[in-house]
């Protein structure tokens, strides 16, 4: 009898959908470009330069819109963040290579995805843009309505075929809710900033300040170096102590925050992709696993493949219990990685700021400012391959191990062989406690009986002077030939922990697992690094804070002189000629700066100090 997931797979493979979402992601290209020119048509060009063709005819409309400030955005952060996760699916698409529309050559394959990746740009272009738009009421009409069109879509794709081959029951579902989630936060995003706007336009409520130039978190992290006393600290908690510390004065910028989470949501329909492809494995497996058994049964169990069969029926069926006990703490460990990356963001940009380069290699203080600027923007996406292969690799990894630790410490037991496991065990711990002692004795010898007396008792080890020289000498020779055999051991080791630290860390894309003199190698590093560079030489709050003093008193400076010349224009009284307002503005310029009299230009017939006297006698009369 067929069991209730076989016939849901059954009854999926059938299911046609009326939406095609390839074809979906093709078509919203319309819209979007007619909200990208809606937006671009509102946007004023600050600079126009003046052509003799037809391009004076558009004025200084059709300026240049951009999704998001990935070097200083601050505000919004999760919005942008919730809408770099909307496009996981998509993301998702293109990482799997599914992005073929033409039949090209092998050769061409980079050209395709680089199409590819615009296009996934281009039609998630106007959820970014309608959110950093400065003309909020239009902006939120259209991205409400774009919004909806993708919501409205996906939710007709997923009603018609909600189940699926692998999974069986609401396969569909798994891996589209959180692009749904993410479409509805942006509805009520686009409906929030409607219904501000509009009571904004109506004169129900003031009109919001422009960004600041100098963000409140910069500005507090400039008052806290300016304090004289440090402030009192505060009892901090296990949390605090042990996991992270939220720092008031400082803000991850959106950039970091869409990485996150568009990396969070990747790993998780990755996560459901393998899966998938698990359970096809493991139904092939099965059936082969049936024909094995079938023909144990047709040679009675008396057959010379017997065993072998049996083996690698066990092999098979660990296998597959240990590849799926693995998918939790594999996947646990990335999660991990991806907090942990954001900790050594703030860590590494606070050293910057503090001019802190120590924990950067030499060859990364001064690193190339083309190269930096390539980095900023490889960094997000790489970030997120990063974690996806590495989640993929320390899963093999995992898995390798519980192997091991199956054949060598359960299945003994499971086939009544434990004593004769516990010797081997207890003779390989005793033979590598053997040796470690005896690594241990040498350095115990060399201090006791080779090195000079401490020279104040202050000391922490004895000085670097040796001592009983003719007894250290036959020391090392006898221990020449032993450490020979000792050396193929630790090179063993060497590289057993160099694969294990590697593939543990290959998601870690903040630390390289470069030899020292070889992390230019390291792409991944090299990208973390630019990055850094980039967000420290354009964030620092020192720098913003005193660009921020110079915008200010510019601006300060000229409102001032705007409303004393304002006052000069608008006095009662009657009116005065340019030629005498010009004369008078020159005597007091004089007047407070006696020294420019010498530097005066003379007028022909008069000198320069003549003429200043005569303006001088004229203002005392």
């Amino acid at each position: 009898m067929i069991s209730a997931n076989s016939r849901t797979r059954q009854l999926n493979g059938t299911c046609v959908s009326s939406v095609d979402m390839e074809l979906f992601l093709h078509y919203s290209l319309i819209p979007s470009l007619f909200i990208i020119l809606v937006l671009s048509f509102l946007q004023r060009r600050e600079h126009r330069k003046q052509r003799d063709d037809t391009s004076h005819l558009l004025g200084n409309r059709f300026g240049i819109i951009i999704p998001l400030d990935f070097v200083g955005t601050f505000s919004n952060r999760w919005s942008y963040g919730i809408a770099f996760g909307a496009t996981a699916n998509k993301v998702m698409f293109l990482f799997s290579e599914g992005y073929q529309p033409l039949h090209i050559p092998q050769w061409a394959q980079a050209f395709v995805l680089l199409i590819g990746g615009m296009e996934v740009g281009l039609s998630h272009f106007p959820f970014f843009a309608c959110l950093s738009s400065e003309f909020r009421l239009v902006s939120s009409i259209l991205g409400f309505s774009y919004s909806l069109i993708w919501f409205a879509v996906t939710i007709l794709y997923i009603i018609q075929c909600p189940h699926g081959q692998f999974l069986g029951k609401y396969e569909t579902v798994m891996f589209y809710w959180p692009s749904l989630l993410c479409l509805a936060f942006l509805l009520g995003r686009f409906l929030h900033m409607f219904v501000k706007s509009l009571r904004v336009h109506l004169g129900w409520e003031l009109q919001m300040e422009e960004k600041p130039f100098l963000e409140v978190h910069q500005a507090e992290h400039v008052k806290r170096l300016l304090r004289k006393a440090p402030l009192q600290e505060t009892k901090k908690s296990w949390f605090q102590t042990r996991v992270y510390e939220w720092d008031p004065c400082f803000q991850f910028p959106s950039r970091m925050i869409g990485t996150t989470v568009l990396a969070f949501i990747c790993l998780y329909l990755f996560i459901v992709i393998e899966f998938c492809m698990f359970m096809y494995v493991r139904d092939e497996l099965d059936v082969f696993e049936g024909e094995l058994e079938n023909y144990i049964a047709s040679m009675n169990q008396t057959g010379t493949l017997t065993p072998v069969i049996l083996q690698v029926k066990e092999l098979m069926n660990v296998s597959k219990g240990v590849w799926l006990v693995t998918i939790l703490p594999a996947s646990l460990t990335c999660v991990s990685y991806l907090f942990h990356i954001l900790a050594c963001y703030r860590k590494h940009m606070k050293r910057l700021w503090a001019g802190n380069k120590h924990f950067l290699p030499l060859k990364f203080h001064h690193p190339s400012s083309s190269k930096s600027v390539v980095a900023i923007a490889r960094y997000s996406g790489w970030q997120i391959a990063y974690i996806l292969w590495g989640y993929l690799i320390i899963h093999v990894v995992q898995s390798l191990c519980g192997l091991m630790i199956m054949y060598s410490l359960v299945l003994p037991v499971v086939h009544n062989q434990g004593l004769e496991m516990l010797q081997g065990l207890g003779i390989g711990t005793l033979t590598i406690s053997i040796v470690l002692g005896l690594m241990t004795l040498q350095v115990w010898i060399a201090t006791s009986f080779f090195l000079q007396p401490k020279m104040s008792t202050a000391d922490k080890q004895k000085p670097l002077a040796l001592n009983n020289r003719k007894a250290f000498h036959n020391f090392n020779y006898f221990l020449f030939f032993y450490n020979v055999l000792l050396g193929l051991g630790a090179c063993l080791s060497r590289l057993l922990i160099s694969c294990i630290l590697g593939t543990w860390l290959i998601a870690r894309i903040d630390r390289t697992i470069m030899q020292n003199g070889y992390e230019g190698a390291d792409m991944g590093f090299s990208a973390w690094i630019g990055m850094l560079y980039v967000d420290h030489y354009h964030t620092n709050p020192v720098l913003v804070s005193f660009c921020n003093i110079l915008i200010t008193g510019h601006r300060e400076r000229r409102l001032q002189q705007a409303i004393k010349y304002w006052c000069l224009n608008q006095s009662a009284g009657p009116r005065v000629s340019a030629r005498s307002r010009t004369r008078w503005l020159l005597l007091q310029t004089l007047v407070n700066n006696p020294k420019l009299v010498m530097l005066r230009k003379s007028r022909p017939g008069h000198s320069s100090r003549e003429f200043t006297q005569i303006l001088l006698m004229g203002s005392e009369s």
